[in-house]
């Protein structure tokens, strides 16, 4: 592991000029930072964001940081299946480097709250926005030489599993238990999804990641957030074991640029999976149960109408 954290440098990118990459809930938290450090590559980077302000904000913010940066906005409503279609139309491309599964809803107290397709906020979210998201994109990833899809997990589905015959909380209803449980199913999506990838003869690879720890008052301050000194200093000793999210951007970006990364791969901070350079991890416990994954991808494709690349690898969404 200490030979990867060596050779990549967090500060010295590769240049990626030419390539297209999407990141989910790039206008705020990590997804900003990933969407920030990728465009200092060069490559242009795209923003999916339900609040188009807020995306603006994030945009001029890379500009500001970023001379000469390319980044522009697309509306994307994860919890909105409809908008996960006109989103992926609204991109005008042929063909897509890497899409970062980033958006994330966390609520913190009941009660329970639906979406208009009449699924669980953070289950929807988290996980079947993202599930659809990947299948509507399947064409363009298909199209690119050697596409990533880069799942962003969290340590908090280590310690969960999963109910598959109350993936939504209707029985079961506890806010970060949910979130938790929403959290692994992505993380077993990606898993899952590299597996049929590689099964299917595709060049797509899918990658999964961690942020470790990431505190808002250990976070570089931008015009998305601003942070006072006395919450820069009140943060100051948390950051003996956690970090910023600047920092916890770190294993998506590695993940979506660096060519050693390899499909079915969990990459996530180094000192304890908290803090520090990304590093690969080991993929254990309810992560690493295949038949598990296949049969929350049954269940996720029923309830999305989609089966991303079913088709690989030509890459083209069956419908179910």
């Amino acid at each position: 592991m200490s030979s990867h954290s060596t050779a990549w440098d967090v500060r010295r990118l590769p240049d990626a000029r030419g390539r297209h990459f999407l990141v989910t809930g790039g206008n705020a938290g990590i997804g900003y930072f990933v969407a920030e450090q990728l465009a200092g590559t060069g490559a242009t980077v795209i923003l999916g964001s339900r609040d188009p302000a807020r995306a603006e904000t994030a945009a001029l913010s890379i500009r500001s940081r970023v001379p000469d940066a390319r980044v522009r906005h697309v509306p994307l409503d994860l919890a909105d299946l409809a908008s996960v279609e006109t989103g992926v139309e609204a991109l005008g491309l042929e063909s897509l480097d890497a899409v970062v599964c980033n958006a994330g809803v966390l609520l913190d107290h009941p009660p329970r709250r639906e979406t208009g397709d009449g699924h669980e906020l953070m289950f929807a979210t988290n996980h079947l926005g993202h599930f659809a998201l990947v299948a509507r994109l399947a064409p363009l990833l298909a199209a690119a030489p050697a596409a990533r899809v880069v799942t962003t997990g969290s340590l908090t589905a280590r310690s969960e599993t999963l109910d598959l015959d109350d993936l939504q909380s209707v029985r079961d209803y506890r806010p970060k238990r949910t979130y938790a449980r929403s959290k692994l199913a992505q993380m077993l999506f990606g898993f899952e999804l590299d597996r049929r990838l590689r099964a299917a003869g595709a060049t797509t690879r899918s990658v999964v990641t961690h942020p470790g720890g990431a505190l808002d008052s250990l976070t570089p301050s931008r015009p998305i957030r601003l942070r006072t000194t006395g919450e820069r200093l009140r943060g100051l000793p948390a950051g003996l074991l956690l970090q910023g999210k600047e920092a916890a951007a770190w294993p998506a970006v590695r993940a979506v640029l660096d060519p050693s990364v390899r499909g079915g791969q969990l990459w996530g901070p180094r000192v304890l999976g908290i803090r520090g350079l990304p590093v690969l991890e080991p993929v254990r416990g309810h992560m690493a149960d295949e038949v598990l994954a296949g049969r929350l991808w049954d269940v996720s494709a029923a309830l999305t109408g989609l089966d991303p690349f079913a088709d690989a690898p030509g890459g083209t969404p069956r419908p179910c």
